[in-house]
């Protein structure tokens, strides 16, 4: 592992917990559907450890983090009591700034059917503070279509039992694009989603990843998805009843209300040190990037034995660091700064990309607003092909 020094800013500590009830057809995620409660029970203990471990750590020692976040899998299919002490255990162990009135966000992913209103009280009190629910769908026949196990009544309920149980920040994940889906029942999920009133909501295109289900499915052409042209009137049918909602647009896929975009993936669209514990966890400062085991078993046998649970590290380059500043950086609507590039990596922009750069800004994919390089309206659609030009 790297030694200390080179973090910009405050980091960010990811947890992951790899565990679901069952595994959607559409996910590539490193989760595992169906753990019992020994492999539950060895796995929070083994993260335990590995936090304690890692809090001795030079670098972290000599870091201040200001996010927490806890995701998966489907953390809350875990039974609260052991959430709950890695949570304290976290926040006990780690050096985390007070940036906001409250104390560090620490968000917490769940599923609809997988909370009652005694375990979220459990979690907030514990300190888990911002609610990531994924909901998906309002459309309980698109829910069914994805492989989701819950209803679109489970996650109403699942907003009421947040509230009740004290989390005033809480995000809902969408999904468009979906098998069969039209215009008018995604417009209908913006609206019922609006209607209870989420200070985020972060919305995500299907996207068919390599070795999961639905990518079998769709090379035998037994997938039905919306073409460019509907996904793009979704996209915009989003940006205009969330614009008139009050919300932000302050990344690619994320949408707040004032004061609640989410610090921690904000963090990682600059660019920023992290610290991932858990197996398939990531971790990124110093310049090396450090990938966990993603076997639960293999992880909890290393990390046991005293070993560090690594599968892979990657020692970055100055021009690597530079590039992945820059495309993720794009990812936020406010762009990166020429300034803070240069003064971070002594690099300029326009030198660095030339004849590259100059020709997405004469395509209109990309302009220039006071020192700022950002996606245009034309760009964000397709945004993906243009941070390719970057790489």
């Amino acid at each position: 592992m790297p030694g200390p020094g080179a973090g910009e800013g405050a980091a960010g500590l990811y947890v992951h917990i790899p565990f679901c009830r069952t595994k959607c057809p559409y996910c590539s995620f490193t989760s595992f559907p169906g753990v019992s409660e020994a492999e539950a029970t060895g796995y929070l203990a083994a993260l335990q450890q590995q936090a304690a471990v890692m809090a001795d750590h030079p670098w972290v020692r000599a870091q201040q983090f200001s996010t927490m976040f806890i995701g998966g899998g489907t953390p809350t299919s875990l039974e609260s009591d052991g959430l709950a002490e890695l949570i304290k255990c976290c926040l006990a162990r780690y050096p985390f700034v007070q940036e906001r009135p409250g104390g560090p966000e620490v968000s917490l992913e769940t599923n609809p059917n997988t909370v009652t209103y005694e375990k979220l009280a459990r979690l907030r009190q514990a300190g888990a503070n911002r609610l990531s629910i994924g909901v998906q769908s309002f459309a309980d026949h698109l829910l069914a279509a994805i492989g989701r196990s819950h209803s679109s009544d489970d996650a109403v309920r699942a907003v009421a039992l947040a509230r009740r149980a004290g989390f005033a920040n809480i995000n809902l994940d969408l999904m468009y694009g979906l098998p069969g889906q039209s215009l008018a029942e995604w417009r209908q999920t913006l609206e019922t989603a609006l209607a209870l009133q989420p200070q985020h909501l972060a919305l995500y295109e299907l996207t068919i990843e390599a070795d999961t289900v639905f990518a079998e499915r769709a090379s035998q052409g037994n997938l039905d998805l919306p073409g460019e042209e509907e996904a793009l009137a979704m996209e915009e049918a989003t940006a205009e009843l969330l614009g008139e909602a009050g919300f932000a647009r302050y990344e690619i896929s994320n949408y707040a209300r004032p004061g609640y975009a989410c610090g921690h993936n904000s963090n990682y669209w600059e660019n920023s040190s992290y610290l991932g514990l858990g197996a398939g966890a990531v971790s990124c400062f110093s310049g090396v990037r450090v990938r966990n085991v993603a076997e639960p078993a293999a992880f909890i046998r290393l990390v046991t034995a005293g070993l560090p649970p690594f599968f892979e590290a990657e020692c970055l380059d100055h021009a690597t660091r530079f590039r992945e500043s820059v495309i993720m950086g794009l990812r936020m609507t406010k762009g990166v700064s020429t300034a803070q590039l240069e003064a971070r990596f002594g690099l300029s922009l326009e030198a660095y990309y030339g004849a590259v750069l100059q020709e997405l800004l004469a395509g209109g994919w990309l302009a220039m607003y006071e020192g700022r390089l950002r996606l245009t309206e034309k760009g964000r659609p397709v945004a993906n092909s243009v941070l390719s030009e970057l790489v």
